[in-house]
């Protein structure tokens, strides 16, 4: 009789640590489900998952992800960092969105404005952080430069447009034709070649553009502005700087000047002038609002980030490029360059 009140009593306990398990998880789900409802962050653990999607490789591109890479690893030394190029195609950058979808990343980040809309269209519930997007805005990214959306935040590189074209007007000052090539298909690209040739227009001389849908068009399009221009502006246009090795050695065949907003690129291709961002501390930037969202800060409490520190901008010059095609760099502006190539 006595076992049989010590097995009855040992059931009552076992029920009862039931019931309470029961409670408990029920309890945690109506929390989990209240912060989700809330828009709440989401705290990760020391090893999150993040994925890195960049349209296409080239220098400045390049410069902006090792920045990211080294400020989340800074941040957190065991993330699970997966690096994809959509190698300039849109297509394979909705396909990367789908991989990290499936991967269930806990913080995605878009390099350049159609991987960024790419990885917003596909991970809705996953916050994206958007970097070298020259327009949000106009992308249909954020609402808002003063804040972001309920998802999704981070960096532009809106050019120094102006000062970029003063900067070649410098160089060249007889010029009365400025070129430009962009993709018509980038909707970054086609806002930036309106107010760059609503500038050029201010000044009184003739803006003459060239557009392409991928690299390959490049020579061809560079190719049939010769003899047509004084000078050729280049913007952040990624598919135009795709070729950027390409658009140099026309142009120094053809003895024309060659502005550019990519000062990364310039260090290695030889352009004669380059006005812009340094990439590099544009990416060490977007990497720290990754580490924000995933040490808990919501997106929308996060607006655009516009690079204005002084080292976050650059001014390259080439002397030896000058000396090829016949340029004399004016004192002024060897004199404030934060690099200067050649003698």
């Amino acid at each position: 009789m006595k076992r049989i009140m010590n097995l009855a009593r040992l059931s009552l306990i076992a029920a009862g640590i039931m019931v309470l398990a029961t409670l408990t998880a029920c309890g945690a789900s109506s929390s989990a489900g209240s912060g989700a409802g809330s828009g709440a962050a989401k705290k990760v653990s020391d090893e999150p998952k993040i994925g890195v999607a960049k349209i296409v490789a080239h220098p400045a591109l390049d410069a902006l992800e090792k920045g990211i890479v080294e400020e989340i690893t800074a941040a957190f030394p065991r993330a699970k960092i997966d690096l994809q190029n959509a190698n300039g195609e849109p297509a394979t950058a909705s396909q990367i969105a789908q991989k990290f979808k499936v991967d269930k990343v806990d913080v995605a980040v878009g390099i350049a404005t159609p991987t960024a809309m790419a990885l917003a269209n596909v991970l809705t519930d996953i916050p994206v952080i958007y970097s070298a997007v020259t327009d949000p805005v106009a992308a249909g990214l954020v609402a808002s430069y003063d804040k972001g959306g309920e998802h999704i935040t981070g960096t532009s590189d809106l050019p120094p447009l102006e000062g970029q074209i003063d900067a070649l007007l410098a160089l060249a000052p007889k010029a009365k034709r400025i070129g430009h090539i962009y993709n018509a298909g980038e909707a970054n690209s086609v806002s930036t070649a309106a107010k760059a040739e609503a500038y050029v227009k201010s000044k009184g001389l003739e803006f003459v553009t060239a557009t392409v849908t991928n690299s390959a068009e490049v020579s061809q399009a560079l190719t049939s502005l010769v003899g047509r221009v004084d000078g050729i502006y280049l913007s952040t246009d990624n598919t135009v700087f795709s070729a950027i090795s390409t658009v140099a050695d026309i142009c120094l065949k053809a003895k024309l000047p060659l502005v550019t907003a990519d000062p990364s690129s310039a260090e290695q291709v030889p352009v004669l002038a380059a006005v812009g961002f340094n990439y590099y501390e544009m990416g060490k930037a977007t990497g720290r609002i990754v580490v924000e969202v995933l040490k808990g800060k919501k997106t929308a409490d996060i607006p655009t980030y516009f690079a204005k520190d002084p080292k976050e901008q650059a001014l390259v010059i080439n002397l030896d490029v000058a000396k090829q095609i016949g340029v004399t760099v004016p004192q002024d502006m060897v004199s404030r360059a934060s690099l200067v190539i050649g003698k």
